[in-house]
């Protein structure tokens, strides 16, 4: 099998911080693989690694078949990347923001041109393209910055969270395109905190904490292996929620908890589901809903690490964080 991205025992160190611990991860062509953990678990580490920005301590990282370090410039040739922050100048307009990275990437005006036209026309931006970026909405900024990392035509594509701070209607349109992208043939490397996006994108995904790899499957895989189903049931009325959370947290163990108005609880014993119901039913507590559904991504996340995925959190310049794992990563411009 070919692949466009691969690590083999992927090493990082950060003075006394381990960011990766011997990370292995392959992503064949055409494909998104999604690279997901915890804040500080060596998502972005690895992502600026696979860029050139990093040099590894151990192990070695390939793009498209090149070797990160060895081939530095023809992997930078051959990849787009797109971090957490949108990267274009404000100051410009949409149109002179990627004309300006085509010629840095040694095109001709005329041919800077035409693919600036196209690429705002496909992320239906061409009606704001002489508009200065600075009067953009979030999600226009981030479809500029996803614009701006294809004027190049890579193969091979680095999403370091690119969804953070969107609307769920930006959010979606941003789906739409990298589904787009990738029928045409590109790779995308995507880490992101919002696990529902990694579940409807990601072909693969790999599970990584504390600089290691703990997990790695399809979506569907990872659930039917790790979370199993899911017991889940809403009061008729909300005043015996508490009530009815007892009396799983009971029969089910402490891992029963209370979700926007419902209790869930994993189910481990196929009599969890009528001792439950017998339970409710002697205290008088009427049910408006009752189900076994199969557990979320959100919940295998929560049962291989100990706790939920955390919304990044906004910081300055340098991202979410102090720590080397949470820097933003920028964006390669590279010769062609």
């Amino acid at each position: 099998m070919t692949y466009a991205i691969q690590a083999e025992g992927l090493a990082k160190r950060f003075k006394e911080t381990r960011a990766l611990a011997g990370v292995d991860l392959a992503a064949p062509a055409g494909t998104v693989l999604g690279l997901l953990g915890p804040n500080g678990a060596g998502k972005t580490t690895a992502v600026r690694i696979f860029a050139t920005l990093l040099r590894p301590d151990a192990g070695r990282a390939l793009v498209a078949g090149h070797d990160v370090v060895r081939e530095a410039g023809l992997v930078r040739s051959l990849i787009g990347l797109t971090g957490q922050y949108a990267a274009v100048d404000e100051n410009l307009t949409g149109a002179e923001n990627l004309l300006l990275i085509g010629r840095l990437l040694g095109m001709s005006r005329p041919d800077a041109r035409a693919r600036a036209g196209e690429l705002l026309d496909r992320f239906r931006l061409d009606e704001a393209a002489g508009r200065a970026v600075k009067t953009y909405s979030g999600g226009m900024r981030r479809r500029l910055d996803l614009a701006a990392s294809l004027v190049g035509g890579p193969s091979v594509l680095f999403l370091d969270e690119p969804t953070t701070g969107l609307d769920p209607r930006s959010r979606g349109e941003l789906w739409d395109m990298l589904r787009g992208l990738v029928a045409d043939g590109v790779t995308a490397l995507l880490t992101t905190q919002y696990l529902n996006e990694a579940d409807l994108l990601a072909d693969r995904i790999v599970v990584v904490d504390k600089g290691r790899v703990i997990a790695e499957g399809t979506p569907d895989g990872l659930k039917a292996e790790v979370g199993g189903q899911v017991l889940q049931l809403r009061p008729l009325r909300p005043a015996d929620l508490a009530v009815a959370h007892a009396l799983v947290a009971e029969a089910a163990g402490p891992q029963a908890r209370i979700e926007g108005g419902t209790v869930t609880a994993p189910v481990k014993d196929p009599e969890l589901m009528p001792a439950v119901v017998r339970r409710l039913d002697r205290e008088g507590i009427a049910l408006g809903e009752l189900a076994l559904r199969r557990s979320s991504l959100d919940e295998v996340f929560l049962a291989l690490t100990g706790h939920r995925a955390e919304p990044a959190r906004d910081g300055g310049p340098g991202g979410r964080g102090a720590g080397p794992d949470d820097s933003e990563s920028e964006k390669v411009v590279s010769p062609a």
